[in-house]
């Protein structure tokens, strides 16, 4: 993993990992011409300067004019400066909006400074020439033109503010206009006017080097920071587009353990978006709770640490998780905890569905001889008792047992039959069908024994779309009859019972596949711990009456399929099966009867 101290190189022409990993924008964008990104930048300066020049000559005219320093034609010259300044200045904003090139930019930026240079030079000559107070702003000027083109121009436009500046110099000496009210003879000695004009000169050539000495390094170092905050941000980037992209769950927390991060794969995962979590305790999202101190040692020390945590979706759904915390540390010192997960919900039904078929199996086989041995002297009793009730004339009491004994038998021979009908059941018909339609057609079954019932409502969610499958839909609708009908059992006093359908991305065989759920939630009695492991077991039942195969055959005909169940439940908040049958043949639990474990293990 790459960090922001890590420096990225390459090696001749081959691009680094970064640039590989970067979209086709972004390598395009740092491939772009420095001038043309600095564009935004040349028009913010060029505000800049045009804000500074108002600035200044407000303060330095307008406040002569204020404290009446200048008196007479001076001061028309200086007002006249004043508006030809904000009316320049307004005329330069108005154009600096409809310039896009840089070339253009850089023309109008040395129109403005070589504006400048005349209006100062007017100024200088008009307020004493050498002798002139004003004389101060051609080091102004070098200043900004030197930062503002943002090149090496500092002694360019030093030697021009000198060549002005010793242009006024040698009129005033020489005396060429002598009457001339503009430009009045100086009143200093030869030697002190060449004194003051070279003191001028060499400030300008100065003060010019060392701006544009400065701005290069100046100009350097910005290039040298965007380039840093360019690379960081795409690092940060880069970073954010791995973390989103990997396929475990990932979140961050600080060290009060609050969440800070979720990537969309957790979200995938929980059902949590991230706004429904931040803030608040992964232990209370997650459910952790350690059963002893030990384990919350664990979690805080230095070295991650791996276990399995079972807790809910957002849905209120079953989620088994294999979750990796390590400490998140920052610069050395611990800032908080990153966690990675997956997703183990489907293969913990799986192994359970597993050790649940092989028991069944082996019960299966035992039990069909069994009932083979049972049905056929059972037969022999009935047709005995169906003789012998002919032989024992009028007495009423003898007739009263007889009948017993005979309506018994025959109910035994349909225990019998149904228990063979389910350890060997008939060949499955396969074909093509909408599990929607199919529910819908069986619905119409239920509904008319939910009526039957006291006080049960029946309330159908079924996905928008179409849920095709290979199925057998007779046994299908034997499946959800059987559901059906065991939830209104458990709601002897009324209740809901809310039969929905729902299409689920699940991984198998390393890659993702769609899984179709068909869920039966009742608010009934629920059904205690120890008998989710019996409930789908021939014969039992907690019912007064019932043979205890309905679950048993919805099991077998489900495992025929292809598919499994889920069982989720509390005592006294009701009961939710969950049938899954694979949407595409080849895939699902079909292929652990092939000999291959599919399901992908973390």
């Amino acid at each position: 993993m790459l960090s922001s101290a890590d420096p990225i190189r390459t090696d001749g022409d081959e691009p680094s990992l970064l640039t590989r990993a970067l979209p086709a924008g972004a390598e395009a964008a740092q491939r772009a011409p420095a001038v043309e990104r600095s564009m935004p930048e040349l028009k913010t300066r060029l505000h800049w300067l045009m804000g500074l020049r108002v600035v200044v000559v407000t303060l330095m005219l307008g406040l002569s004019l204020a404290f009446q320093a200048t008196r007479g034609e001076l001061a028309v010259t200086f007002s006249a400066l004043i508006i030809f300044t904000y009316l320049i200045t307004i005329v330069y904003a108005l154009m600096l909006r409809y310039l896009t090139a840089s070339g253009a930019l850089t023309v109008f930026t040395w129109v403005q400074v070589g504006m400048d240079f005349v209006l100062e030079t007017i100024l200088v000559a008009r307020t004493g020439g050498i002798e002139s107070p004003f004389a101060v702003l051609y080091v102004i000027t070098v200043t900004v033109a030197s930062l503002v083109p943002r090149r090496r121009v500092g002694l360019v436009t030093g030697a021009g503010c000198t060549l002005l500046f010793g242009l006024i110099t040698v009129v005033q000496y020489v005396g060429l206009l002598p009457s001339s009210a503009w430009l009045a003879p100086s009143k200093l000695a030869g030697a002190e006017t060449w004194q003051t004009f070279g003191v001028y000169g060499l400030a300008f050539l100065v003060v010019g080097f060392l701006s544009g000495v400065l701005a290069d390094q100046l100009r350097r170092a910005d290039q040298s920071l965007r380039e840093k905050e360019q690379g960081l941000t795409r690092l940060q980037v880069f970073h954010e587009n791995i973390v989103r992209s990997i396929s475990s769950g990932v979140f961050t927390t600080d060290e009060a353990g609050r969440i800070t991060s979720f990537n969309p794969a957790a979200h995938e995962v929980t059902g949590y978006a991230f706004p429904e979590v931040q803030g608040r305790s992964w232990r209370e999202v997650f459910n952790w709770h350690p059963s002893e101190p030990s384990e919350e040692t664990e979690v805080t020390s230095l070295a991650p640490v791996r276990f399995e945590v079972e807790c809910q979706r957002a849905d209120g759904s079953r989620l088994v998780l294999g979750m990796t915390v390590s400490p998140l540390h920052e610069q050395g010192t611990q800032r908080g905890l990153v966690g990675v997960f997956k997703d183990l919900t489907q293969i913990r039904y799986l192994e359970e569905e597993m050790r649940r078929r092989e028991w069944l199996a082996n019960l299966g086989e035992m039990s069909a001889g069994m009932a083979h041995e049972i049905r056929n002297p059972l037969g022999a009793l009935a047709g005995a008792m169906q003789m012998l009730r002919q032989d024992v004339g009028s007495d009423e009491t003898s007739q009263r047992l007889m009948d017993i004994a005979i309506r018994e038998a025959k109910r035994l021979d349909n225990i019998i039959t149904e228990f063979l009908q389910y350890a060997r059941p008939p060949a499955l018909n396969l074909s093509e069908h909408d599990l929607n339609k199919v529910l819908a057609d069986t619905l119409d079954l239920i509904q008319h024994e939910a009526r039957s019932r006291k006080g049960i409502t029946i309330i159908p969610k079924a996905a928008s779309g179409v849920l095709t499958a290979q199925v057998d839909q007779d046994q299908l609708k034997q499946v959800f009859w059987n559901l059906a009908v065991n939830a209104f059992d458990a709601m002897s006093g009324g209740g809901t019972l809310t039969i929905a359908t729902g299409l689920r991305r699940v991984e198998v065989g390393g890659r993702r596949t769609s899984v179709i759920e068909i869920a039966f939630q009742d608010n009934g009695e629920g059904i205690p711990k120890p008998n989710f492991d019996k409930i789908f077991l021939p014969f039992f039942t907690t019912k007064k009456e019932g043979s205890g195969l309905g679950l048993a055959q919805v099991h077998r005909i489900v495992d025929l399929h292809g598919g499994w169940i889920k069982v989720e439940s509390d005592v006294g908040n009701g009961a939710r099966f969950v049938v899954c049958l694979p949407q595409a043949p080849e895939t699902g639990v079909r292929l652990w009867h092939e000999g291959r474990e599919p399901w992908k293990r973390f």
